[in-house]
């Protein structure tokens, strides 16, 4: 019975033919705390000091939830049909600093290169125009992360420039669609 109620709750945004993209909940800290603390996580993205399930709590509460009242996207959970495992996450992200909403994603290390990433990400951009009515996304990654910049180039984004954030000495490259 509690599964069923759970599955009530949790709110999909789009579905592939192997994936759905789901609304984060504060019952996918365990999930969070995972992909946050994986290799590929920790080397492209960076430690964003999230090592608990109370950390997981307050870093979705205030972010990719607080992001779906203020913005009416965010990040997602992307999970597989056929189980429902979560495989990772893909979204839309709106940061002050970028003239445009940007585009971002993360797997687990073992479903990488199963072509998960390409299948969310195209529909993800589809449904931002759709249904979302944004026209424009940027990305960002670090200029090592070669399946990332890959990836942004077959969604159909294009290299723009070599950019830092504000109080930041990372450098980044920006894309745009």
């Amino acid at each position: 019975m509690e599964n069923t109620v759970l599955l009530q709750e949790m709110k999909y945004v789009l579905e592939t033919e192997r994936l759905r993209l789901r609304e984060f909940t504060t019952e996918d800290t365990e999930f969070i705390v995972e992909l946050f603390n994986s290799p590929g996580w920790l080397k492209f993205i960076g430690d964003r000091k999230v090592k608990t399930t109370q950390q997981a709590r307050h870093y979705l509460e205030n972010g990719p939830i607080k992001s779906y009242s203020r913005n009416n996207y965010g990040l997602y959970l992307v999970e597989k049909k056929d189980d429902g495992a979560p495989v990772g996450m893909c979204g839309i992200l709106k940061r002050e600093s970028l003239d445009h909403p940007d585009i971002g994603f993360a797997f687990l290390p073992q479903h990488n290169g199963k072509g998960f990433a390409f299948e969310v990400a195209s529909a993800l951009i589809a449904y931002a125009r759709e249904k979302l009515g944004i026209t424009r996304l940027a990305a960002i990654t670090v200029p090592g992360n070669e399946r990332s910049i890959r990836l942004l180039e077959k969604i159909g984004l294009t290299y723009q420039k070599r950019f830092k954030f504000p109080n930041s000495t990372e450098e980044l490259l920006l894309y745009l669609n």
